[in-house]
Formats: structure tokens, sequence, C-alpha cells
């Protein structure tokens, strides 16, 4: 199946938020003008210190929000037995924090794949919400079996993702530099198939500190990957303040 080529809009993709206030700000500050409509991958919360204003943000502003792990985790539809002891503090610590109503929203979050106008939106990969595609090897038997040509996951933290072209080559999408503050264009092929990662807006894992998101243009057919500076010492603060575990708050400095 092929996007909806009659559904000429600029898509803001956004995932693995986690509670990071500042860095959502900075990337909806980048994004705005250059897109029609925004939709989410998942993990609003977990890990960060704002998990209230970051829910009302992103529901605010996102017309599909596909569940994550620790959206599932923080609202109590799941438990905390595959967590990391860090992970499983921040978890208890939000689930405390979350208002009834953003708990009630944070519950009623769909599970993927959804699609929209011909994009399939996942948090982990089409055959398992949780699932982590980290490798072109995990792509690869993923890729061979997409019923659509464009895949939008998150779950990793790592800005990229995975193609296969039209003779079966599969290949990963590797699109920054810490070095650089320019979009990394993706032009999409035609034939090809795509597991777009946007990248984590809140606690980025590739080694880039930089909130991450990505804006899909249908007319142009491209994908645009942005990284954007943003004031990761309040956000530090904020978690200090609320005791959160030293390694979560150290983290966001080293992109790891």
């Amino acid at each position: 199946m092929a996007y909806n080529l009659n559904v000429l809009l600029r898509y803001l993709i956004l995932s693995d938020v986690h509670s990071n206030l500042e860095a959502l700000e900075e990337c909806l500050a980048a994004a705005q003008g250059k897109f029609d409509e925004a939709l989410c991958l998942g993990d609003l919360v977990g890990y960060g210190p704002d998990p209230n204003p970051v829910v009302e943000r992103v529901r605010g502003i996102c017309r599909v929000i596909v569940r994550g792990n620790h959206d599932k985790a923080c609202s109590g539809v799941t438990g905390t037995e595959d967590f990391n002891p860090m992970a499983r503090i921040a978890t208890e610590w939000t689930r405390k924090r979350l208002s009834t109503e953003h708990l009630s929203f944070l519950r009623a979050l769909p599970a993927g794949p959804i699609e929209v106008d011909g994009l399939e939106l996942v948090h982990g990969s089409p055959r398992d919400e949780d699932e982590y595609v980290v490798d072109s090897y995990d792509a690869l038997y993923i890729l061979e079996e997409l019923s659509f040509p464009l895949v939008f996951f998150g779950h990793t933290h790592i800005q990229g993702g995975f193609a296969i072209d039209a003779q079966g080559r599969c290949t990963a999408i590797c699109c920054h530099s810490p070095s650089t503050s320019a979009p990394f264009t993706l032009q999409i092929a035609e034939g090809a198939r795509y597991l777009i990662n946007p990248g984590s807006v809140g606690q980025p894992r590739d080694g880039d500190w930089r909130a991450a998101f990505a804006i899909f243009d249908a007319d142009q057919r491209a994908v645009a990957y942005y990284r954007v500076p943003y004031d990761v010492a309040t956000t530090q603060k904020k978690m200090r303040l609320e005791r959160l575990p030293d390694p979560l708050i150290q983290r966001l400095q080293w992109g790891r």
C-alpha cells in the first residue's frame, strides 16, 4: 500500500519525549511553520521531571498518539518487572505525580500499529509494540513483511532507521552528526520500504544530547531529521530537586 498522495501534508513526527518539557518546547519551536499535522510514537512520560505538562502539550498538538511502554507502566496498564531499577524508580515517581485526568488519558492510548493516511505508526515495531529494532538484522525481517512503504517507529531513542530497496538490499540510515545543526534529508525512493525513527525528543541515546524529531513531507517524498539544543541544565536541576536517580540525570548531557 502506498501512502495517500492526495493528502499532501507535512507531518511532524515526535517520539520518546519522556517528561522532558524543555526538549519538547525547543522541538516545537524549531518545527513551527514546517508541518501541518503532528503525530507521536509514544513514551510521553517516564524518566523526566514534567509528566503532566508534557502530556498536556502533546495531547494538545498531536492528531494521533501511539502508546509506549513507559506510558503503559506509568499509568498502571503494565507493571515494571521488565524495567531496570532506575527506570522502575522513575516510573513509580511519575505514577504518583500524574493527574487523574492524565492517568486516564495514558491508559486509553491505543497500541500500534496505527494507520494514518497510508503511513504506519508504531512504538517498537509493527509485530510487537515493545520490540527493539536496533540493527539491520532486526530490521530485515520486519522490512520484508511490511504492508506499508513507510513505517515510523521509536523506542530505541536512536535517530535514523532502516530501508530495503526494490532489489531486497537492507541498509541502515545514518542521518546525523553532533557537529552540524543542519537537518539531514532522506529522499523516499520508489519501490523501497522504510522503518523511520525520528529519534528521542527527551532522552537521546545515539551519542548526541540534542533533542530529536523528524518531519515527513508527503509532497516532496522526503523525511527531514532534526536535532536541536535545549536547556539540559534546567531539566537536570528539576530532576535533582525531585531526587530522581542521578544516572538518569547525567545521561542527558551525554546522549546515552
